[in-house]
């Protein structure tokens, strides 16, 4: 009997062969997707989280437990129109992003679901297109504390979380998400590159630990905030493709803020 890791590491390759042959369609926003559908407190919690003592509409990742047929649909979706690769509804599911929800217990659960909601999109469209491939990358959102500034004005030197915490913070993802059988990971939307840093080395710690046929594509998109074409932490392209190469990521993107042309 075939184990799940070949399996897993064969998808791998095929996505690496992918990309060698032609260019790539990624999918686009979600997040203002799951908006259009005006949702309500109760499509956030639904029955798992009914008792829940904190407000959780907005945590749009907790859909992928309570609402997984939206999410799921989000996916077939793009894969209807010709995408790729899709992205798993995993962009705040860290300990330190959920906080602001009380969701921290449920990071594991809800990296799982998500995963699993893009692979079940993934294998319908495979079935439904022979010999197509459809691949699912784990996102992992840039989190809403910064390593690399301060949120307090009048303090310049404070910051709100520390090294450890954002890197414990992403190797849960990390292991969730390869648990869930995702193809690549994506540390995306990057405006602090020292919590890329983090993400990165999260990442790579639990490679050494799962071994080789753990290993998946890493891809890496930064956002440019202004028209200076920097990043919020003061980077420019170069500089930040610079601070993430000893990393040796599958590749190096943009994605959000300014928008395409300015891209």
């Amino acid at each position: 009997m075939t184990s799940a890791a070949p399996r897993a590491a064969d998808r791998a390759d095929a996505f690496r062969r992918l990309f060698a042959a032609r260019i790539v369609v990624l999918d686009g926003a979600m997040g203002s997707l799951i908006q259009s559908h005006q949702l309500t407190e109760a499509d956030f919690r639904g029955a798992r989280f009914a008792a829940h003592p904190h407000d959780l509409k907005g945590n749009n990742d907790l859909l992928a437990i309570t609402r997984p047929d939206l999410i799921e649909q989000i996916h077939r979706d793009y894969f209807a129109v010709g995408v790729d690769v899709v992205e798993t509804n995993t962009f705040n599911s860290t300990a330190i992003a959920l906080a602001d929800y009380r969701c921290e217990s449920v990071v594991r659960e809800v990296n799982l679901a998500a995963a699993a909601c893009a692979r079940r999109a993934a294998a319908q469209a495979e079935v439904a297109t022979p010999g197509r491939h459809c691949f699912v990358a784990g996102a992992m959102g840039p989190l809403n504390r910064t390593l690399s500034m301060s949120p307090d004005v009048n303090r310049p030197e404070y910051r709100a979380v520390t090294w450890e915490q954002v890197v414990a913070a992403y190797s849960e993802q990390v292991e969730a998400l390869l648990d869930g059988g995702v193809d690549a990971l994506l540390v995306e939307t990057v405006f602090d590159t020292l919590n890329c840093k983090a993400a990165l080395f999260a990442i790579e710690s639990v490679f050494d630990r799962r071994g080789a046929a753990a290993r998946v594509p890493v891809l890496i998109s930064v956002t440019i905030t202004d028209a200076s074409g920097r990043t919020l932490s003061g980077q420019t392209i170069e500089a930040f493709y610079h601070s993430v190469a000893h990393a040796r990521p599958f590749c190096v993107g943009l994605n959000c803020a300014l928008g395409g042309a300015a891209m």
